[in-house]
């Protein structure tokens, strides 16, 4: 189900469910938020235990409140790094399934984007946690509060795609999931991972491409790809090879792992880790056309 829309003024939860964040990052996206909306974020946000943004309790129920309150209207991520896995268990699927408000986030959100569309059948959106706002082109930032505001569907995305893959054929539509591959290929077999997409995203960070091809086949072995038509490839950071450099780069392994799947790609996306990161309503439909290097969102992410 789509989450209702955001109005100027409406509460806004920041959450730290997974690493711990620094203040002096998170504060410029704080600041950007609190121009439209009322921001809620609590000091519980800067709570730290080792790699994590504080014990799984209180990551857990921090969540659980946001899920809750009904003031909330919207949840979006302060960061990404480690530690939602650990606590999906944990997690009030009916209350956000009685309330749907939307879940903004990547990277390690991808197991809680999959997680609500799966359990609760609210859909979320894959794009910019809180810490990545304050250093994102205006565009980008403007292009966030279209999704969370706005019950249009954006239309073609602006990017420069190329194909990749399998030879592509005729635009194809469909439902466009997917996010982090690396935390796609441990949801695989899980009951938060979540199906029915033809269209697949993936983007990483700091994978060599060994390991993207590990991630890749272990998608297809699971039967993850039954169904999947295309693959969407956002931004690979720092995937280079740094050991043996006559190993193929991370565009010749997953164009290969494609080509062997039989699936058409394009890459170019500015969603991940990069410099940019444009917000994707998940589970939403889309058109592909990979001749032409275009993506059409043909539903909103709120409703």
């Amino acid at each position: 189900m789509l989450p209702p829309r955001l109005r100027e003024g409406d509460t806004v939860a920041v959450v730290a469910p997974a690493g711990p964040v620094r203040a002096e990052r998170l504060r410029p996206g704080l600041e950007l938020l609190a121009e439209r909306f009322d921001v809620r974020c609590d000091d519980g946000v800067y709570s730290a235990t080792g790699f994590l943004a504080g014990d799984d309790d209180r990551r857990a129920a921090e969540l659980n409140a946001a899920f809750r309150d009904k003031d909330v209207r919207a949840i979006v991520l302060a960061r990404g790094g480690y530690g939602i896995t650990r606590i999906l268990d944990r997690l009030d699927a009916a209350a956000l399934r009685s309330d749907p408000k939307p879940i903004v986030g990547f990277s390690d959100a991808t197991a809680l984007l999959s997680w609500a569309h799966r359990h609760a059948g609210v859909r979320g959106i894959h794009g910019p946690v809180v810490e990545q706002l304050g250093r994102l082109p205006a565009s980008d930032v403007q292009w966030f509060v279209h999704m969370i505001t706005t019950t249009a569907p954006a239309g073609i995305i602006p990017a420069d795609l190329q194909a990749i893959g399998a030879s592509p054929g005729k635009p194809l539509e469909g439902v466009l999931l997917g996010g982090n591959l690396c935390l796609l290929s441990h949801l695989a077999g899980t009951s938060s991972m979540t199906h029915g997409g033809q269209v697949l995203l993936i983007e990483d960070i700091g994978e060599r491409p060994y390991a993207i091809d590990r991630y890749l086949t272990h998608l297809r072995n699971a039967g993850v790809l039954e169904g999947v038509q295309a693959v969407v490839c956002g931004d690979f950071t720092n995937c280079a090879e740094t050991t043996n450099t006559q190993d193929p780069d991370v565009w010749a392994v997953i164009d290969e792992r494609l080509r062997a799947f039989d699936l058409v790609g394009v890459r170019g996306l500015p969603v991940g880790h990069g410099e940019r990161n444009l917000a994707l309503p998940y589970a939403s439909r889309c058109s592909l056309d990979a001749s032409a290097g275009t993506i059409e969102l043909l539903e909103p992410a709120v409703g």
